[in-house]
């Protein structure tokens, strides 16, 4: 456990990428196999199991300390993060471990279901920790690292250390593997390890446009496809069995069972690439009618109607068991249209690609994209590789400009982690008469600087305090910047947004001179 917390404290203290693949680095050539298993597993969101809910966490706590409810709340929103709180409230240890990091997941996940002696078990480990691995335990406990670790930056420090290309260790961690069941040789060097048919191909990712790629690409050497709103998806027939997995590594068959129905008729070693729809009568429906049926444990009859889905492909990534990723697109796009004429099922599409002879042309295009429910265009060149990751140059994305609204600051609340005593979560107001009524909210968009020149004016400017929330004097006008709209009687306004983020401070504008509710419901039209 000690390498591990030392691990966590060096990607903890730096924002620099090289700092932290010079810390993996150390870590995977210092710590036992089998801790670094769990190390890329919990970095890869395979977190283990949650056997203590917060609340218990917190309540024996403050008995351990001694301490009342008020204080850890206040001391809770100073630290801002609850298992820092925790490691920070906790009197001093009386003794020492030496217990490695899969052992105490290993114990974990043995906890007795008795709360009274869970608590104990916790106590006497809190007991052997120190400070900083107090730290790392409860956050083990409630999963959340938040450290700057991203999927790319642990795929460099594999490749880094086992001199394996990134494209083989990206499509070697992807799939259902489980860190209790495997060993690094066979994850990372899995030549003798029985063939796992279920294992997606890691998602090649587009980068928004750029101005200066329009102005100095060939028009003839693209395609372009519209940019669908959905779920990205890869579809995978193997060993005569079917394999849904979403772009976040989740299988979920259960899910899209007319999807597998469709998919079971496939011919054995074909990998789709493409999005999962809310589709009836050859349109696409808002993704909001998606997300009903995704948020349920169980699809009824009446779910699986309201909802329909279908599955729109625009690549082909292997066929008749031959990985098609190293093809040039036209040739990958030619043998997918062909396949899905030969299957011809309704809930199976292809992805046309869009006739234009000019950007100017194109741009006039996407401005229906709306029209048609998707977010604007995809552009692909046709000699382009299926590559790995978000790679620069081949595949662009040329979004929709996002909507705008102006809206008054009312609500303010304090982040996480480095912003704990900052106000950075806000909620704003669209003004109903002479009243202001909460649209959205939005941690994101501004400098750190006004960051702070907010923060001096929501502690200037409190009214009232409902716990960790704050209701702020009316004063600053924000334009929020949001990607849909749709009705919604759970929303005081009506409305929710998709996406919002703070686009700028409007300093040039008065509380009365932001929007009312009628333009926001004016833009669900």
């Amino acid at each position: 456990m000690q390498i591990f917390a030392e691990l966590i404290h060096r990607l903890d203290q730096s924002n620099k990428t090289g700092d932290k693949l010079e810390a993996l680095d150390w870590f995977f050539s210092n710590a036992a196999a089998a801790d670094s298993v769990w190390v890329i597993a919990i970095f890869s969101h395979r977190r283990p199991k949650r056997q203590v809910s917060t609340r218990q966490l917190r309540d024996w706590c403050q008995e351990k300390a001694g301490i009342p409810d008020w204080l850890f709340e206040e001391s809770y929103q100073t630290v801002g993060d609850l298992a820092e709180t925790i490691a920070l409230l906790l009197p001093a240890p009386s003794r020492t471990h030496s217990v490695s990091l899969t052992d105490w997941i290993t114990w974990l996940q043995q906890l007795p279901a008795d709360e009274e002696l869970k608590k104990q078990e916790i106590l006497e480990a809190w007991d052997q920790f120190t400070s900083l691995e107090r730290f790392v335990f409860n956050k083990l406990i409630t999963g959340g690292f938040r450290i700057g670790v991203s999927q790319n930056l642990l795929i460099q420090a594999l490749s880094k250390f086992t001199g394996l290309p990134q494209a083989q260790v990206a499509h070697r961690l992807m799939g259902n593997w489980d860190p209790e069941q495997i060993s690094i040789q066979e994850l990372l060097h899995p030549e003798n390890r029985e063939e796992d048919y279920s294992k997606p191909y890691p998602f090649f990712l587009a980068h928004p446009i750029e101005t200066e790629f329009l102005e100095s690409s060939t028009v003839s050497e693209w395609i372009a496809e519209w940019k669908w709103d959905g779920i990205r998806g890869q579809l995978i027939r193997r060993g005569q069995q079917s394999f849904i997995w979403s772009r976040g590594e989740e299988l979920v068959n259960d899910k899209f069972p007319e999807i597998l129905e469709f998919l079971d008729q496939l011919p054995d070693g074909t990998v789709l690439d493409g999005e999962l729809l809310a589709y009836q009568e050859d349109s696409p429906l808002p993704f909001s009618v998606l997300q009903t049926r995704i948020t349920r444990k169980s699809l009824s009859k009446k779910i699986l109607l309201e909802a329909p889905v279908s599955f729109i492909a625009f690549d082909l990534l292997e066929w008749e068991g031959k990985d098609l990723r190293s093809e040039p697109l036209a040739k990958r796009k030619a043998l997918l249209e062909e396949l899905t004429l030969k299957a011809n099922h309704p809930k199976f599409k292809f992805s046309e690609t869009l006739l234009f002879g000019s950007w100017e042309e194109l741009a006039r295009v996407r401005e229906n994209a709306r029209e048609v429910q998707t977010e604007g265009l995809m552009l692909k060149k046709k000699d382009s590789l299926y590559e790995t990751g978000r790679k620069r140059g081949a595949w662009w994305k040329w979004k929709l400009d996002p909507l705008h609204i102006d809206g008054v600051l009312i609500y303010a609340q304090k982040g996480h982690g480095k912003r704990a005593d900052l106000f950075t979560d806000y909620t704003f107001g669209v003004w109903d008469g002479e009243v202001l009524v909460s649209f959205a909210k939005a941690y994101s968009g501004l400098t750190n600087a006004e960051i702070r020149e907010v923060d001096a004016y929501v502690k200037k400017n409190t009214k009232e305090k409902f716990g960790p929330v704050r209701t702020v004097n009316p004063g600053l006008v924000f334009e929020i910047a949001f990607e849909g709209i749709q009705a919604s009687p759970r929303h005081k306004s009506g409305v929710a947004l998709r996406f919002p983020r703070i686009a700028r401070w409007r300093k040039d504008k008065t509380i009365k001179q932001a929007n009312t509710l009628a333009d926001l419901k004016a833009l669900l039209a």
